[in-house]
């Protein structure tokens, strides 16, 4: 008689799917996924559409993170010990549908199922990669080198080895945001890329990947703008891997069934 063995769990199917502890929920553009303060009480999966993690400080500056996309994980603070408070403000940028996972089902399948942690551990070093060069980049280069590399992380979202890319829809306003400069100087610098053939834009941003001759290598040769370029270059090239599964995650949950 053939014994009955249990089934292989299996992250996609866990990621694509509702079930007990998780349901998907959509977003319309500009709509609030969770709020800065509010109980951290679940973790977000996106499978479909862009958002941006956003803090305010206590007299009311707005700072804009990070930008997030299909295969991005978020609200992860929810997993601490304790359960405190969000952090930040998770904001659709784009129509969007995520995976909301309670914070108890999200534990439960992180301790019992090794292939999921481990998906879950590789998305949290590229991520603390990430914002290690971005702090880098904060503190070491010119507000010019920062729009440039921001540009370039974000062409290369789901889309690896691609010569020319489009990046999701973004404003100067939240360009500005993110490498602590105004608007007016992103845009003097959007036309000096444009005109240079670094970039096209028309409503969207189509980045060439001449730009990032530019940014590792046409830089004064000084310890810390090396970190900053071994930094950048680890990100676009060396955390391919340890995003490949969760951007095959993102393809299949956007398989119509």
């Amino acid at each position: 008689m053939a014994s009955l063995s249990t089934p292989q769990f299996d992250p996609a199917t866990f990621l694509a799917n509702a079930g007990l502890g998780r349901k998907i929920v959509q977003f319309k553009a500009r709509s609030i996924i969770f709020s800065q303060g509010s109980p951290a009480d679940a973790v977000f999966y996106l499978q479909k559409g862009t958002a941006k993690l956003t803090v305010v400080s206590k007299n009311g500056k707005e700072a804009t993170i990070t930008l997030l996309t299909a295969g991005d994980f978020v609200g992860e603070e929810s997993l601490a010990a304790i359960v405190g408070l969000r952090m930040a403000t998770a904001t659709a940028t784009t129509a969007c549908t995520a995976l909301m996972i309670e914070r108890e089902e999200m534990i439960r399948v992180m301790h019992q199922e090794n292939t999921f942690s481990d998906l879950f551990l590789a998305f949290l070093l590229a991520r603390s990669m990430r914002t290690q060069a971005d702090l880098v980049d904060q503190l070491f280069n010119s507000s010019e080198k920062r729009l440039g590399r921001i540009l370039l992380l974000m062409a290369e979202f789901g889309k690896p080895g691609i010569q020319e890319t489009l990046i999701p829809q973004i404003t100067q306003e939240t360009l500005a945001d993110m490498i602590g400069t105004t608007r007016s100087r992103v845009s003097f610098f959007m036309n000096r890329f444009r005109k240079m053939g670094f970039i096209e834009y028309n409503g969207r941003i189509r980045v060439h990947k001449s730009l990032l001759n530019v940014i590792l290598y046409d830089q004064p040769n000084t310890p810390q703008n090396a970190i900053s370029a071994s930094l950048l270059g680890a990100r676009l090239k060396e955390s391919k891997p340890a995003n490949r599964a969760a951007r095959k995650m993102s393809k299949i949950a956007q398989t119509p069934n």
